[in-house]
């Protein structure tokens, strides 16, 4: 009896040492870099941003003010740059080709501060991932751009579906809204923490695994990664990251397949909810969802296959 109370203390002490050390880490990174973004944009960062981009959009066959959108949504969230899209778009019209292009940009290119920040503590450069998703966005939405104008595709209006709330302006109403976020994120990062040591626990791991082998193997990442994939491709970067620092730290997960992970998550995080929103815009829903996740898929295998290994071959020896 006393032994199995011993197990019992000393597995919920590691389940709250875990989450601890997770959230810990996330609150470390999160809240410096979401102030730096608010004072970034109290200082009129994001207009200029905004600006500077209005002519690399229309060169996708945007309107130039949709470049604002484009910078919102880098320097904050998805949420942030529909609100602002929303303000923009009353009383004008655009193709559901156009909306599908942006969503493109928004979809992997979106909350690069707090998500880079996130990035750096896995140990993958700023410089690294900034490359990765800005110019795989602008990549994506160039092909499309040129697919969709070639062949007269998604030329019909787009229907907007949505229409933000009204949100409290100034510090205050920002700083309550932080501190929710940050809740909900100790919220959900414990319930995920439990949820994989109960799967750990009954072998659904090990099934889990098997599953995604094919995807794994085809990205050149050990089978120890797929949990982790599948969280951070269903809820998003920050958790998905957050359970990776957890494993790398405990040594279950190597420095190249932790580079590869979040290079991926990058990419592809938070499918469902991301997705769902750029839908409400009334993007095209097989150029947001299939078309940026075919192109990780691609980009991935081959930094895999290729720039990783011959980084990881022993360098010629000098006569």
């Amino acid at each position: 009896m006393l032994s199995r109370f011993a197990l019992l203390k000393t597995t919920l002490l590691s389940i709250g040492s875990d989450i601890f050390n997770a959230y810990w880490t996330l609150i470390k990174i999160m809240v410096p870099a979401t102030i730096i973004v608010k004072l970034l944009d109290t200082v009129g960062f994001t207009q200029w941003l905004g600006v500077a981009l209005g002519p690399v959009v229309e060169l996708l066959g945007l309107p130039s003010e949709l470049g604002l959108v484009w910078a919102v949504t880098m320097l904050t969230n998805i949420y942030t740059g529909m609100a602002a899209f929303y303000t923009l778009s009353a009383g004008q019209e655009y193709t559901v080709a156009q909306i599908s292009i942006l969503g493109l940009l928004m979809l992997v290119a979106h909350s690069l501060v707090i998500e880079g920040a996130v990035a750096k503590a896995t140990g993958v450069r700023w410089r690294l991932t900034l490359a990765i998703r800005i110019g795989s966005g602008l990549f994506l939405a160039a092909i499309f751009s040129q697919v969709f104008s070639y062949f007269g595709l998604l030329q019909q209006p787009a229907e907007l579906l949505w229409q933000p709330q009204a949100s409290e302006p100034g510090w205050l109403g920002w700083g309550i809204a932080q501190l929710k976020l940050l809740a909900w994120i100790l919220v959900i990062l414990s319930s995920l923490v439990v949820m994989m040591r109960i799967l750990r626990w009954l072998g659904v791991e090990r099934v889990l695994q098997q599953l995604l082998s094919p995807l794994m193997r085809c990205l050149t990442i050990g089978k120890e990664a797929s949990n982790i994939t599948i969280v951070g491709m269903l809820l998003g970067l920050s958790y998905g990251a957050g359970l990776l620092i957890n494993e790398v730290r405990s040594g279950h997960i190597n420095k190249r397949d932790t580079l590869l992970v979040v290079c991926f998550l990058g990419l592809t995080h938070s499918l469902i909810e991301d997705t769902l929103l750029i839908l409400l815009l009334g993007a095209d829903l097989s150029t947001i969802l299939w078309g940026r996740l075919v192109f990780a898929i691609a980009l991935i295998t081959a930094m895999g296959r290729i720039w990783l290994r011959a980084r990881e071959q022993p360098a010629p020896e000098r006569a």
